[in-house]
């Protein structure tokens, strides 16, 4: 909870080349992916799940590109270019892996930017080189799919890891400036690096190293250690036999010279072998008639093997270590998940998982055990042991029963917080109040029982410490949109809680914004308390993104927790720029903060400038430019950027982003190819889905499979334009979701050819996951709007996913109809349009199966449909290796320059063939297999959604 941990895995999206501050935990110095859609709730990330990151760097040193050569193409094949290959035989581009154009080539190839992370004090920053696209050769090593994790056995960690490939470290100077950069050295050659962490004092970083073996391999991780002082970096063991374990937890600070490592154990031999004769039949039973629902998880458990090989590579061995490399073994060896020191130093949370295993969920549900051992790796007491939960409700705000949200208590030494639901996890049912937060010392007195801190009506979604007379706990119920933050005063019983904010999570304009929280000399985080001379009231900060109906515009306001009175002390410039406070930086020691000495850290950015980072302070409200990052891609430098508005034909307001080519002119170059892309969201009032989200001044963030890289092919670009699909009152949303998709589809076409952007009959659609869907599903209902489709790694049928998907929550045998008109597989027959369905091989994502596009794909052509497949060997839900993202881009570019650029056929007329709903007799037919959902929170961590904060968002595609 207090360490200060980076990550870098393979991310299932590439995301664009900014710069952005790293970190896995909540409250330290950290800025992730804004969400692009319209609502959702989203956890903090968590310091035992890698987190995908995007970034950039100052100028600095050239980065070597991985696989970064123009004929670079792997080893399945030729390679080739699109130039000139448009027009060749569908029977000549079955083999190989192809490169598109170099104008979207040199885009995508461009030499990646570091990662940056700030020192816990504030005064150093990290820059982590990282590598550029990684071979195919990465993402086909051996991996095991056990209980909904995959595993590469050889390294004893998550499969497909990314990893840094140097640091180096900057001394942030009082005007604002960076002093030279100091390399950490002394790393072995290619030195593979990952988990990243400060220790709390900032003085050293811990680290994991592998390298490449002989074979094409990477070694096992081993733990390193580097004095940010000298840079000098060395191994933490002084043994050369202890690997680290990095399936779950892999090592936290203790303290200031002591880890606590997760180790592969000694005594371990090889891994279980697998009988070829079965002991007998694979055999699942309900003879108890429990009524347990379920997404389709992928990647679970299937037999006793399975289960044994889970236990081989999961099982770790913990190790007390200090920096001058004594050691000694704690704790038997386990399944250790998590591991969490308690601020004084002096307790440790450790969670495990342990048997009875099941093969229809995945390990976030196994049964946890939490423990409370002392510093010194003896175990104190047992918190609770949790049984397995195969049966949590798939109603949203459905949890799991028992102990859940188990912490620290960010202001005191060694508090206990947890939850405990009283409806018994089902959300269904109708009970008051519904959570109850509890607090207790670590080692409570005997008969002494947990003190009651607050009781919710809604589902918890975490608190905000900041001392005995101030904390704010958050709550929220997804049916209705509401949330709640309320005041307690956790040390007064006679204190009343009262609420602070109530509001419509759906209403962005209403948002007040967040408390920002500043560092305790123990390295937690908790809400910082403004002063102002001459005035004894009690004031915080919070940090808004300032949604306007003309765009945000994010602000700073003092806040008078007692009054509610705010003054706004900063805010974003409206006219060019865009800017937002990232953290504070004032907080290095445990004095009072007063407003005149305030010192914040902010972004600014504009259409055309990438973003910068600066340090604002009062009283002079003076800001010093810290980061002078070059341009990821001066080529598209002069791109045109407007946020515009438009209305559905039901009187509901959208909105969406066009972008168009440097140099266009309309009146010189006339209409344009267009490409629309889109997700998308569920909303429970017209009101809040007329809302505008995002700004028309954020610079353009171009990933590696972005459709903005069609603006180098002068294609103008619609996106993100708001799809809403909405329920009011005790409406479902998705009983009319055609109806309303092909709504909101007519009126981006509308308006993009209303300003003579795009050419009627050259528009095309596409989308990712839940965006591929829409596709399809616009294709089949509204042929005439578009030229052609892109629908990438999307789930086609509903009857496959019968327990619910995306934000539906009634099972298939409760809204029949509803799965079935919402499914373009039934609708095979009404798509005429030519359609390109991409789809990774090795998909893990719940509710997008590969087999969802094998079925799709054979529905088209049973129907004569033009469609293409194309599967990428070892990809999962997105695309990671170079070979892959390029041959997406190749085809995408030729199926958008056969079936767009080159279309010359009329649209076809809105009376033949355009539906709202399924009403042959042949499409009643329902299929039932699995159940699936595009996006889920997983299970283990649903108790810790909290309302999303600018401090931890993630973005889903």
């Amino acid at each position: 909870m207090r360490l200060h941990k980076v990550y870098q895995c393979a991310s299932l999206f590439h995301l664009p080349k900014q710069p952005f501050l790293l970190s896995s935990s909540p409250h330290f110095l950290s800025l992730k992916p804004p969400l692009r859609h319209p609502f959702q709730f989203i956890k903090p990330c968590s310091t035992t799940s890698p987190a995908a990151v995007r970034t950039k760097p100052m100028r600095f040193r050239n980065i070597a590109a991985v696989g970064a050569a123009e004929n670079d193409g792997g080893s399945n094949g030729a390679t080739h270019s699109s130039a000139g290959t448009a027009d060749r035989e569908d029977s000549s581009l079955e083999n190989g892996y192809c490169l598109p154009p170099p104008e979207i080539r040199d885009i995508v190839d461009a030499p990646p930017l570091p990662t940056l992370s700030f020192s816990p004090h504030r005064d150093k920053i990290l820059f982590l080189k990282r590598r550029s696209l990684p071979p195919l050769a990465d993402l086909a090593r051996p991996e095991e799919k056990l209980a909904g994790v995959r595993i590469d056995g050889k390294c004893n960690s998550r499969s497909r890891m990314s990893y840094y490939t140097g640091i180096g470290v900057h001394q942030l100077m009082n005007d604002g400036t960076l002093g030279p950069e100091k390399e950490i050295h002394n790393l072995p050659t290619g030195a593979k690096i990952n988990f990243i962490t400060w220790s709390s004092d900032g003085t050293h970083l811990a680290f994991s190293v592998r390298t490449d073996e002989e074979d094409g391999s990477s070694s096992m991780l081993r733990v390193w250690v580097a004095d940010i002082e000298t840079g000098k970096a060395r191994p933490l063991f002084q043994a050369t036999d202890i690997f680290l374990n990095a399936v779950f937890e892999n090592f936290v600070w203790v303290n200031n010279s002591t880890l606590l490592v997760c180790t592969i154990p000694l005594s371990r031999g090889d891994p279980p072998k697998k009988t070829l004769v079965p002991s007998g039949p694979k055999i699942q039973s309900n003879e108890q008639k429990e009524i347990i629902q379920s997404r389709t998880y992928q990647d679970l458990l299937k037999d006793e093997y399975d289960e044994d090989l889970f236990d081989y590579y999961a099982t770790s061995q913990l190790v007390l270590v200090s920096l001058d490399g004594s050691a000694k073994l704690v704790g038997l060896p386990a399944i250790y998940t998590s591991l969490d020191p308690s601020p004084d130093e002096k307790y440790i949370i450790v969670r495990s998982m342990h048997r009875p295993y099941s093969f229809n969920i995945p390990c976030g549900r196994f049964p946890q055990k939490v423990d409370i051992w002392t510093a010194d790796g003896n175990f104190l007491r047992e918190i609770c042991d949790l049984p397995l939960a195969e049966d949590i409700p798939i109603t949203h705000n459905s949890v799991r029963r028992g102990k859940r949200s188990i912490n620290w208590r960010a202001d005191k030494p060694s508090t206990l917080v947890w939850v405990e639901t009283q409806d018994g996890g089902d959300a269904k049912i109708e009970v008051s109040p519904r959570d109850i937060v509890y607090a207790e010392p670590a080692e409570p007195l005997e008969n002494e029982q947990p003190v009651v801190l607050h009781k919710l009506d809604f589902r918890y979604g975490g608190i905000s410490w900041c001392d005995d007379s101030l904390a704010l706990v958050y709550e929220s119920w997804y049916k209705t949109r509401r949330i709640r933050t309320w005041i307690i005063s956790p040390q007064s019983e006679s204190a009343s809680p009262r609420i602070l904010f109530d509001r419509s999570s759906e209403d962005v304009y209403s948002d007040p914004g967040s408390p920002m929280l500043r560092r305790t000399p123990t390295g937690t985080y908790v809400i910082a308390k403004i002063r102002k001379e001459g005035d004894e009231g009690t004031y915080l900060l919070l940090n808004g993104s300032g949604a306007t109906p003309q765009g945000n515009v994010p602000f700073l306001d003092l806040f008078d927790i007692n009054t509610g009175n705010k003054e706004r002390i900063w805010e974003s410039d409206k006219e060019k720029y865009y800017e937002t406070v990232v953290a504070l930086m004032s907080d290095q020691d445990e004095r009072e903060m007063y407003l005149h000495q305030l010192k914040v850290l902010t972004s600014k950015e504009s259409k055309t400038e990438n973003t910068q980072y600066y340090l604002f302070s009062w009283p002079e409200k003076k800001a010093c430019q810290v980061t002078n990052f070059p341009h990821p891609y001066p080529q598209l430098s002069s791109l045109k950027k407007e946020m515009i508005r438009y209305e559905r034909s039901d009187g509901v307001q959208l909105t969406a982003t066009l972008y168009l080519p440097p140099g266009y002119d309309p009146a010189r170059d006339g209409p344009l190819p267009c490409l629309m892309w889109s997700y998308p969201g569920e909303f429970k009032s017209k009101d809040a889905a007329g809302q505008v989200r995002g700004s028309p001044n954020e610079f353009a963030g171009i990933g590696s499979t972005s459709p903005l890289l069609w603006l180098a092919r002068r294609f103008a670009i619609l996106s993100g334009p708001t799809i809403p699909i909405i329920g009011e009152g005790n409406e479902e949303a998705n009983d009319r979701y055609v109806e309303q998709l092909v709504a909101s589809a007519e009126a981006a076409v509308k308006e993009v050819i209303r300003r003579g952007v795009a050419h009627p009959n050259k528009i095309a659609v596409g989308g990712h996951s839940y965006g591929a869907f829409m596709t399809a599903n616009l294709l089949a209902h509204a042929p005439n709007l578009f030229s052609c489709g892109i629908a990438r790694s999307g789930a086609y049928n509903r009857t496959l996913t019968p327990f619910g998907f995306q934000s539906e929550d009634r099972t298939l045998w409760e809204a029949v109809n509803t799965y079935v008109e919402m499914s373009p597989f039934i609708s095979a027959n009404k798509i005429k349009k030519p359609i390109l369905l991409i789809h990774g091989e090795e998909d893990n994502n719940p509710g997008t199966l590969t087999m969802q596009s094998d079925r799709f794909y054979n529905a088209l052509k049973g129907h004569g449909a033009l469609c293409r497949l194309v599967i990428l060997p070892f990809e999962s839900h997105g695309y990671a290796a170079r070979e892959s993202v390029m041959h997406v881009l190749w085809e995408t570019d030729r199926w958008l320059q056969k079936h767009c650029v080159d279309n010359s056929s009329d649209p076809i007329a809105p009376e033949e063939n355009a539906t709202t709903g399924i009403t042959d007799a042949e499409n009643k037919a329902v299929g039932v297999a699995g159940g699936v959902e595009e996006h889920q929170i997983p299970d283990d961590e649903i108790d810790n959604v909290q309302i999303t904060r600018r401090s931890s968002l993630c973005r889903y595609d």
